[in-house]
């Protein structure tokens, strides 16, 4: 008996969570377009390089997800007042991490992600070229 009233209790917060999701009206600009061309190329130009948070690696351009939704709100929202398409990067890079863009900042944390790849193609070239050397020699 403990266990069906956990499971109806489980339910009903779970379902409860989930529908209150989907009953939260789109942000306004979420797929309406702004009225100026100029504006809104800028704007897509810039949601095409945000990642989605919730999907798999899909921009929120591309998404239907709410909060992508609410994202491009938010930047059509942001280039429509004349804010600069890198301020919108930086506030939301500051606002939901690096994760966030496609194209991550080379900073004091991130620097060895970068260098890793050039660290381990000169390690290998110096193995190989120690490696062909080497057989020289025996010859």
């Amino acid at each position: 008996m403990k266990r069906l009233v956990g499971l109806v209790a489980g339910v009903a917060l779970f379902g409860a969570s989930a529908l209150a999701n989907d009953t939260m009206p789109a942000a306004p600009y979420a797929y309406r377009q702004l009225s100026d061309p100029a504006k809104e190329a800028r704007a897509v130009a810039l949601m095409e390089t945000i990642r989605c948070l919730v999907c798999q690696s899909q921009s929120i351009a591309d998404s239907d997800a709410p909060i992508a939704g609410d994202m491009r709100s938010q930047i059509r929202q942001r280039i429509d007042a004349g804010e600069d398409p890198e301020a919108i990067r930086g506030w939301l890079v500051q606002r939901y991490g690096d994760y966030v863009t496609y194209a991550p900042r080379v900073t004091p944390v991130t620097w060895p992600l970068f260098a890793a790849p050039l660290a381990l193609l000169v390690l290998a070239a110096l193995l190989l070229r120690r490696r062909f050397k080497g057989g020289e020699k025996a010859s």
